[in-house]
């Protein structure tokens, strides 16, 4: 290996525009309190710390020019493929040419103790040479606080260490580096069988250091026995174990160690339609979003995970203020506070146009009757792996239950938190009777003190409100809200929580219907905005998680053909590592922030859903 100094027409060439990755050209790496995007291109262009709703320290893909990134990819142009290594969250990206080949190896390590909350963080980067030789260029470019805080740069003889916005962070292992301007470049010729390797650390305990091979492998070989020994507690052994095993890699990366909060998404803004305004930062935890998470992880028998969830959201109850928006806040960050204020990075240009980039979010306190039956519904799957509920655990359930029994009928934003005002919403409705009906349950099978009476009066009322109300004879299905005639896939939930039988003739009509509104080339539509006014201006793509409701619900009702085919088609809109956004555009482009937990979350159930009712079938 020999490192080179940075000549004028090179640092004329860093100066010139990084053309900006789609948001399915990434890759993610994490070490269960933060994570990064890495783009096939070799570049690091979204890295947020301390932790993932910290703000962002590499930001590029929300703007190329002011967001920061740190790159090192070949300084001509070459053939460019990315993959993890096989069980592993170790991403590698390599590079192939005429004259030769090499790869980037990139991961963060996992701390012995990831449950306790560090400010130290690395980015391990491992160049490697695989044949011939490649002329690398290594270009870092932090832009802390969203591109907000200025920083400093000190070079040394192994690195550098930059500093802004009460942050630091440390690069080890990259002699010969240059300032330029905010940032530092070096050239460095990798040849075969040649490594270097480069450490960006936050919160270092030392400077700049010379980074051995004998120090960078042993941490890629921890890494990677941690995720092989972590999937090898898999208990899934069904049809499709590569994409449920990476799904469920790609929750644990989104979980927060230190709480077992999971994060809708590890990314802040990115467009659910492009050059559109519906750009939302999801790097948070929905109560929703992480009760499902309970039953895809316990279906793959990973009881701990699915615990220390509900220990996170046991604390939530127990807070338990009263407010506008009830007894729950739709949202948390992940150490459970709520100061999640919404908030436009004006200077920011958005993904490919796209503003206003935005920060915190202004739907944590909207009033979402959903949230209380998803909660109860991952309290009654957690079945035999539940510790039992203390008397004060119970007290605090039954009082929110009891403000549910007051408060169920009135209008909310629903679940895909509409900013065009309130309404009722069927889903909300269909989730209280969940967070009655387990309520119910519990209390009997636990044998805890309960208004039972008033509890299931409740119940049965809402449930004869829905059949009521919610059922239009006109579409002969079930609908958005009452008096519409408006479809939304929410309702395909319906029969995966137990609210109706999937052979229901009145249920396979709603399916019919889905399947006539919502569904296009086997992908499925949240609802149609311009039937039912969200507040919002444009239209967006498909939504994955609805998709895979689809699956769930097709396989339930007995329609296996379908539900296998529309499965396996939307397994090809997976990105080149088998993550998937949160939208499927009408290009096949992946849209919304990324990867998204819902999406993966919701692609085990289907799988599980599936492969049972094939056994069962053959």
């Amino acid at each position: 290996m020999a490192l080179t100094d940075v000549t004028p027409a090179e640092s004329a060439r860093s100066d010139r525009q990084i053309p900006a990755a789609f948001i399915a050209e990434h890759g993610l790496i994490g070490d269960l309190q933060t994570a990064a995007l890495v783009a096939t291109d070799g570049t690091i262009d979204w890295f947020c710390c301390p932790r993932f709703d910290s703000p962002s320290v590499f930001a590029r893909i929300l703007d190329q020019r002011r967001g920061g990134h740190f790159r090192i990819a070949p300084v001509e142009n070459c053939v460019a493929k990315q993959l993890y290594f096989p069980d592993t969250a170790v991403l590698i990206t390599r590079f192939m040419s005429e004259d030769g080949v090499a790869e980037i190896v990139d991961f963060m390590p996992i701390a012995d103790n990831p449950k306790v909350v560090t400010d130290n963080h690395r980015i391990v980067r491992i160049i490697r040479g695989i044949r011939g030789e490649m002329q690398m260029k290594l270009e870092c470019a932090p832009r802390f606080d969203y591109a907000r805080a200025p920083h400093s740069v000190t070079v040394t003889e192994h690195g550098a260490v930059l500093k802004g916005a009460g942050l630091e962070l440390t690069l080890h292992g990259a002699p010969g580096l240059e300032r330029q301007g905010e940032n530092v470049v070096t050239t460095l010729t990798v040849r075969a069988n040649e490594t270097v390797g480069v450490v960006l650390e936050s919160a270092s305990r030392t400077p700049p250091r010379p980074m051995a091979h004998a120090e960078v492998w042993p941490l890629l070989e921890a890494t990677a026995r941690f995720w092989r020994n972590w999937i090898d507690h898999s208990t899934y052994r069904g049809r499709w174990r590569e994409m449920v095993d990476r799904a469920a890699m790609t929750l644990k990366l989104m979980t927060y160690a230190p709480t077992g909060a999971l994060v809708a998404a590890p990314t802040a803004a990115l467009p659910e339609q492009l050059g559109g305004e519906r750009n939302w930062d999801y790097r948070f935890t929905w109560v929703r979003d992480a009760s499902y998470s309970v039953g895809a992880l316990l279906a793959l028998g990973y009881t701990e995970e699915a615990q220390a969830f509900m220990v996170w959201l046991r604390d939530r109850f127990e807070e338990h203020v009263g407010t506008s928006s009830g007894p729950l806040k739709i949202m948390y960050r992940v150490d459970g506070s709520s100061d999640l204020v919404e908030e436009s990075l004006d200077h920011l240009e958005g993904y490919q146009g796209s503003r206003p980039v935005r920060i915190g979010n202004g739907a944590a306190d909207q009033l979402q009757l959903d949230i209380y039956g998803e909660a109860m519904f991952a309290l009654s799957q957690t079945g035999g792996v539940r510790p039992p509920i203390a008397h004060r655990g119970w007290k605090d359930m039954a009082h929110i239950i009891d403000w549910l029994v007051q408060n169920w009928d009135q209008p909310d934003e629903g679940i895909w938190e509409t900013r065009g005002g309130r309404r009722d919403f069927i889903y909300g409705r269909v989730m209280s009777w969940v967070a009655l009906d387990r309520a119910v349950r519990l209390a009997r099978e636990l044998g805890r003190p309960a208004d039972l009476v008033r509890w299931t009066a409740a119940r049965d009322a809402i449930y004869e409100q829905i059949l009521d109300r919610g059922w239009n004879p006109k579409r002969n299905a079930f609908v958005q809200y009452h008096g519409t005639d408006v479809m939304d896939a929410s309702v395909l939930m319906m029969p995966i929580t137990g609210f109706v039988v999937p052979s229901d003739p009145m249920w396979l009509s709603t399916l019919d219907a889905i399947d006539e509104e919502l569904v296009s080339d086997s992908l499925v539509y949240r609802y149609n905005p311009s039937a039912s006014p969200d507040g919002l201006t444009g239209n967006e793509g498909t939504f994955s998680i609805c998709t895979f409701w689809y699956v769930d619900a097709l396989a339930r009702s007995g329609r296996l053909e379908q539900a296998r085919y529309v499965f396996e088609k939307m397994l090809t809109y997976a990105n080149h590592v088998g993550l998937y956004s949160e939208e499927i555009g009408p290009t096949g482009e992946q849209l919304g922030n990324f990867p998204q937990a819902f999406s993966h979350l919701s692609l085990i159930g289907a799988a599980v859903t599936l492969n049972n009712a094939l056994d069962r079938s053959s």
